[in-house]
């Protein structure tokens, strides 16, 4: 048994190392110093840039996407542009008739329901500038004078025919000029309703040439698809971009164009009284 002990005690030390004559003693390991909060941002700063970069992601701006459009979308892009502006100019060109047709009609009717005969609205007429509405008045006036002239004007037999002709007559000017305020209207209308439709087929284009892509590059990474598809989706916001302002200009133009038509029907019914008092005050 001592013998046993002997050899082990003699086998651990012939493992161990033999310590260097002259050799300095081991230093211990220094202690290790916790990192700064500041030093601590800045590496996760670093780790997300890196993850980032390795993820493939990017800022792409508005011309970058346009960048990638193809020549269809392009062209819709384009197309629903010009819808845009010349939407946009026709609502200041509708704000300014608009409110030049409404001034006029405003100063005519005020001055017109000065006269208390056809003679004296004549003369009063006469001096205010040229309207839609004074072309109404002149119509009405000129049956009145032919009439006058067939000597049908104090014959009460004839009075209905008479103010038939007159209505007639004032209604043909009033319809005129509806049609001029209403000019460009349909053109509106069409962008309102059909501009959506033509962005949402530029989308659609683009996206069926973004699947090409994909089936051709073998890949599905967000970082090659998305571009092409964002680009793709710019043309419905163009759509909606153009549409929107053309309904609102429309419904804004029909509006005020439904208002200038009641004043009209009214200044047509109070100019037919007049014609009307002025017969049964020349009959009597």
């Amino acid at each position: 048994m001592t013998l046993i002990n002997s050899m082990l005690t003699f086998a651990q030390q012939a493992a161990a190392p033999a310590a260097t004559p002259g050799a300095a003693p081991a230093t211990p390991a220094p202690a290790t110093v916790a990192p700064s909060a500041a030093e601590l941002e800045e590496a996760k700063q670093r780790s997300a840039e890196a993850a980032a970069e390795a993820a493939g992601q990017q800022e792409v701006s508005m011309m970058e996407l346009l960048g990638h459009l193809n020549g269809v979308e392009m062209g819709v892009m384009v197309i629903l542009g010009l819808c845009a502006i010349y939407a946009v100019a026709l609502l200041f060109e509708k704000i300014y008739v608009m409110r030049k047709a409404s001034g006029q009609t405003k100063e005519f009717l005020s001055s017109f329901r000065k006269a208390n005969s056809v003679e004296e609205a004549e003369a009063i007429v006469r001096k205010l500038p040229a309207s839609g509405i004074k072309s109404m008045f002149d119509a009405g006036m000129a049956e009145v004078r032919r009439t006058q002239d067939l000597g049908l004007y104090t014959m009460r037999d004839a009075r209905d025919h008479t103010m038939q002709r007159v209505a007639a007559s004032m209604a043909t000017r009033q319809n005129e000029h509806l049609d001029d305020l209403g000019s460009s209207m349909t053109f509106l209308a069409s962008i309102g309703a059909n501009a959506p439709f033509i962005g949402l087929f530029g989308t659609v284009w683009g996206i069926m040439v973004a699947f090409v892509g994909i089936a051709k590059t073998q890949t599905t990474s967000l970082a090659v698809v998305a571009p092409g598809i964002a680009g793709a989706l710019l043309a419905t916001a163009a759509g909606l971009a153009a549409a929107i302002p053309a309904v609102l200009i429309y419904n804004f133009a029909a509006k005020q164009i439904s208002k200038q038509a009641t004043k009209l029907d009214d200044f047509a019914s109070e100019f037919i009284a007049l014609v009307s008092r002025d017969m049964d005050r020349r009959a009597g």
